[in-house]
């Protein structure tokens, strides 16, 4: 599919990542006005709330965008979700004759202050990458017994914290935790010294669900996708893990990217999971190309310097799809939520270059990599600013995310002062 045209000039750039092809959805504020839907196009967002209150918008009886979130839209299922892009198509292309009703309700993106997306009612996150799970498991278990023994049998998770969730651009402060000494026996309670990142995608449940749902039903019901950022506390989490796996070394922070690309903007991007070493059981098996092709970039900015480009990767790198994981979610019958959040697990690639997180990168820590301004890092130290992007590539354009974003400030000096 070629670049849409439209009647916003800036949105018919090859290097927008919010082209008419795209039209993803945010939560945003002005000075002048609370926190409300709207749709990027190019460098501006359309007011939702004010299209619909003029009646540009109405795809139901009640309202839709009188809130400031994005659920009530998704709780109306594939049908109006796939009218309100046709809606907003035919206002925003090129030679539209409602640009004249639609332009006063155009905000530049440089003067809007962005917001959470959606209400997160729950969230999961996998471990689902094998190049992620297999350089893991070998740090730590070594190279004949990387990955354990169901992993390449069913998408492994947990159920993290969704009252940590923020949005791009949110502070991140470094935790306090227990942590085990390698000098000695006992824990003690200290910030955390090997905080970390994890590129992931997030995938965003649409469709409300109550009982098992097949692959096909999981991939109809996801409403679509956002950068995910797993802020993951390693120290913390090596003491803690054993038995029952992450607990307080996840409940930091998950970052977010600000606008949900839809799984209609995606289709053109779909492409195959990876050949599978054993066959998946008949509730998990792929029913078609079940992934994304989106290319996935991570920055690091000390405090007050430059950006270093520290990975490069790509989506397709996972060995299960959000669909295989929300399906697998549902199989025990516990009811999935609109705006549910299924963070992918780390996405990495087979090269050094191509690893999601710093604990891959620097192999644990043994091996401290160079930033561009000539500073190296094993962990992420106070100051530095994480930057995951991510586009799928179209011909003359591009689908984007805008950045997930978030700084590492200093630990509390006491995490107990009031």
């Amino acid at each position: 599919m070629p670049l849409m045209k439209s009647w916003v000039a800036s949105a018919n750039s090859a290097d927008t990542p919010f082209p008419l092809n795209n039209l993803p959805y945010g939560v945003f504020s002005t000075p002048d006005t609370d926190p409300r839907c709207g749709v990027a196009i190019g460098e501006m967002i359309l007011d939702c709330q004010a299209a619909e209150e003029i009646g540009l918008i109405n795809l139901t009886n009640d309202p839709l965008f009188d809130v400031p979130f994005w659920n009530d839209l998704m709780e109306q299922g594939p049908a109006v979700w796939a009218a309100l892009r046709d809606r907003l198509t035919a206002l925003l292309a090129a030679g539209s004759p409602h640009q004249s009703m639609v332009e006063p309700l155009l905000i530049p993106i440089a003067e809007a202050e962005m917001h959470l997306p959606m209400v997160v009612p729950e969230y999961t996150d996998f471990y689902a990458g094998r190049h992620h799970a297999t350089n893991v498991g070998t740090m730590f278990r070594g190279a004949e017994n990387a990955l354990p023994p169901n992993w390449l049998h069913m998408p492994i998770g947990y159920n993290g914290r969704a009252s940590s969730v923020v949005v791009s651009g949110t502070d991140i402060r470094r935790p306090w935790g227990q942590l085990k000494s390698p000098d000695h026996d006992l824990p003690a309670f200290l910030p955390c010294r090997r905080f970390d990142i994890e590129l992931e995608m997030g995938a965003i449940v649409g469709t409300p669900s109550d009982g098992p749902i097949t692959v096909q039903e999981a991939d109809d019901n996801i409403f679509g996708f956002v950068l995910l950022n797993d802020w993951s506390a390693r120290d913390i989490q090596a003491w803690e893990y054993q038995p029952l796996g992450p607990f307080q070394a996840k409940a930091t922070a998950t970052s977010i990217s600000p606008w949900i690309v839809t799984k209609a903007a995606l289709e053109p991007f779909r492409t195959d999971t990876p050949p599978r070493e054993f066959e998946l059981l008949d509730h998990l098996k792929d029913v078609g190309p079940m992934l994304f092709d989106i290319d996935l970039t991570v920055t690091l900015a000390p405090a007050g310097k430059p950006a270093s480009t520290i990975t490069r990767t790509n989506y397709r790198e996972m060995y299960y799809s959000a669909a295989q994981q929300l399906a697998h979610h549902t199989t025990s019958g516990c009811p999935m939520n609109a705006g549910d959040l299924l963070g992918s697990g780390t996405i990495s690639g087979p090269e050094k270059s191509e690893r999601g997180s710093l604990l891959e990168l620097s192999w644990g820590g043994k091996e401290p990599f160079t930033l561009e301004t000539g500073e190296q890092r094993s962990f992420v130290e106070d100051g530095d600013t994480l930057t995951l992007t991510g586009a799928a590539l179209g011909d003359g354009y591009k689908i984007g995310f805008g950045n997930c974003t978030g700084t590492l400030l200093p630990a509390l000096k006491d995490p107990y002062e009031r």
